[in-house]
Parts: C-alpha cells; sequence; structure tokens
C-alpha cells in the first residue's frame, strides 16, 4: 500500500523554524560567492514571492490539501 501523511496543523514556532530551514536549504543550493549573499538574494526573491523556499511552501500546502482527507486517522 502507499503511505499517507496525515496533515496537522503546526504552532507558530515549529512554522517558522520550517521557513528558516527552507530558507537555509535553498540558500546552501545557490552557486555564488558567500552565505551572506546568497542569503540575501534568497530573502529578496521571497519577497517577490519566488524561489525555491516558496515553491517548497506551495509544494507542502498542496499535499496538505490533498491528503486532507485522512485528517481524521490523527
Amino acid at each position: 500500500g502507499s503511505t499517507h501523511q496525515v496533515p496537522i496543523e503546526i504552532g507558530s514556532s515549529q512554522g517558522k523554524t520550517l521557513a528558516i530551514r527552507w530558507l537555509l536549504g535553498a540558500s546552501r543550493k545557490r552557486t555564488g560567492q558567500n552565505m551572506t549573499f546568497k542569503l540575501s538574494f534568497k530573502l529578496v526573491d521571497v519577497t517577490k514571492g519566488s524561489g525555491d523556499a516558496i515553491r517548497k511552501k506551495k509544494k507542502t500546502h498542496r499535499m496538505a490539501k490533498a491528503n486532507r482527507a485522512f485528517a481524521h486517522f490523527h
């Protein structure tokens, strides 16, 4: 069978942790000079609503919406 991830609401501190983790991960993948420049360019991308971190957030929200039928298993 397949594994279904049950969507549950997370707290604000855990949400901030995930956002920071996604930003740092996307910044590390970016080619460039040093981490300061990479992170600053990623933050600019986020304010524009584009980039890997925003794409990851949207993907996670789509997955949670698709698995909403399994929320009663929690």
